[in-house]
């Protein structure tokens, strides 16, 4: 594949969605034999930050062939550990150069930037691991989705907490009743950690080590300035999704797994002053969802920005001996009982009160296993993929591996994308309206 593909194409196709649409041929990946002993061909989107640490899990089951960032001095640094990679700043030259030695590839770029990249890997047919949020709105979560599904390929959001067994063990005690009938959640995160609810600041000049025109990719075009790169992008609309998006694939990936909470009936959100430019500096919102197989009508309250739940509603014998409420943490409250869970990742925890439901089964994230797949590069072999198994006492024949497809044990780090609407503080904008990718999607 031979086009060539200018940030005039790219906004074009992006088409007011954030979704760069790569026009050409989708190449399927082909079922032949390989040898298990052939290593994965690895590309890397997004070195820096946690594209660090998501390239060298990558290197442990593969060979990093090429590593991509619009960040040269980011580029250079994760170059020394893999010098036999090759170096590219646009992630479209990569795919263009390099799509025939490439089997996967690991998304992990500013959200604005994860659809477009995630989106051409999908196309040629690469197993794609991107970072969570999945995308920057909930149309391009299912339309990667829907790519994914048609694709046929192994692939993943990033959501660690997701892993952790006694987070999946807490949401199978709360299914088993050990709370009661359950009413009310609360879920509070200590960001934004960045500038937010800001004005944007005065110009200057670009680093000479950043490809500014490449970190805005699908964006609308802005000059550079301060509260941008690296890090600070969270806090605008324009390229990340606030402390919510951030944060509550984590935070409130207990009580979603628990409570299976999709499709809230009403939203109300209570915020400081947005510009709609820049998200607000704090916010409450209150999410009200109709009864299901899991629980009668129910209330979840958000709070970020240093907005806490009421003190009282905390049991104290589950707080430590200061009585201060950590400043992320998570209670779902039951007729029978509480279940609190300090932290942001939904482990660990207390419950006070309670039903004794004994030793309930759940899917545990087992260890990596060896996943048939087929490889883009015509040969089918295996990939090192997590398995979810049964235990104790299950069927571990049962498991699933997370994908962009979603799954029923996913919780909010893999169902965004199977078509389920979750809660996002995304307001249309000329930059991000639906349009028809029919096209390209």
């Amino acid at each position: 594949m031979k086009k060539q593909y200018t940030r005039r194409d790219f906004l074009r196709d992006a088409a007011v969605t954030g979704i760069g649409v790569w026009i050409g041929t989708e190449s399927q990946a082909q079922n032949r034999p390989k040898s298990p002993n052939d290593q994965i061909h690895f590309a890397c989107v997004g070195v820096g930050g946690k594209g660090d640490s998501d390239s060298d899990d990558a290197a442990r089951f593969g060979t990093i062939v090429a590593i991509c960032d619009v960040d040269e001095d980011t580029l250079n640094k994760k170059a020394q550990q893999y010098p036999s990679a090759k170096k590219y700043t646009d992630y479209r030259k990569m795919f263009d150069e390099m799509g025939h030695q490439i089997d996967a590839c690991t998304v992990s770029t500013p959200d604005h930037s994860h659809a477009p990249a995630t989106a051409i890997a999908l196309h040629l047919g690469k197993h794609v691991y991107t970072q969570k949020p999945l995308a920057h709105s909930i149309y391009e979560c299912r339309r990667l989705g829907e790519l994914a599904r048609r694709m046929r390929v192994a692939t993943q959001m990033g959501n660690q907490g997701t892993a952790d067994n006694s987070m999946r063990q807490n949401a199978y005690r709360v299914r088993a009743g050990a709370l009661g009938t359950v009413r009310e959640v609360h879920v509070w995160t200590n960001r934004p950690i960045w500038p937010q609810g800001i004005e944007r600041s005065a110009e200057k000049p670009v680093p000479p080590n950043l490809h500014w025109d490449l970190w805005l990719g699908p964006a609308p075009a802005r000059p550079y300035g301060d509260n941008y790169h690296p890090f600070a992008w969270r806090g605008w609309w324009d390229f990340g999704t606030g402390a919510l998006g951030d944060m509550a694939c984590h935070t409130v990936n207990l009580p979603f797994m628990a409570l299976d909470l999709k499709n809230p009936i009403s939203v109300l959100a209570t915020t400081t002053p947005d510009n709609h430019d820049s998200y607000p500096q704090a916010s409450k919102i209150v999410y009200a969802f109709a009864a299901n197989r899991l629980h009668p009508p129910l209330t979840m309250t958000w709070y970020d920005g240093g907005n806490l739940p009421p003190r009282d509603l905390i049991p104290s014998a589950l707080l430590p001996p200061s009585g201060q409420m950590p400043d992320s943490g998570s209670l779902i409250i039951g007729d029978k009982g509480t279940l609190y869970t300090p932290g942001d990742y939904g482990g660990g925890g207390q419950i006070a009160g309670g039903v004794d439901v004994g030793n309930v089964p759940f899917r545990v994230a087992g260890p990596l296993g060896r996943v048939r797949a087929r490889h883009s590069r015509g040969r089918a072999g295996h990939l090192q993929l997590p398995r979810l198994c049964l235990a104790p006492g299950g069927d571990d024949s049962a498991g699933q591996r997370g994908s962009l497809g979603g799954g029923p044990e996913g919780g909010m780090g893999l169902q965004e994308s199977a078509g389920h609407e979750q809660p996002r503080r995304r307001r249309p904008s000329r930059s991000h309206r639906p349009a028809d990718l029919s096209v390209g999607l």
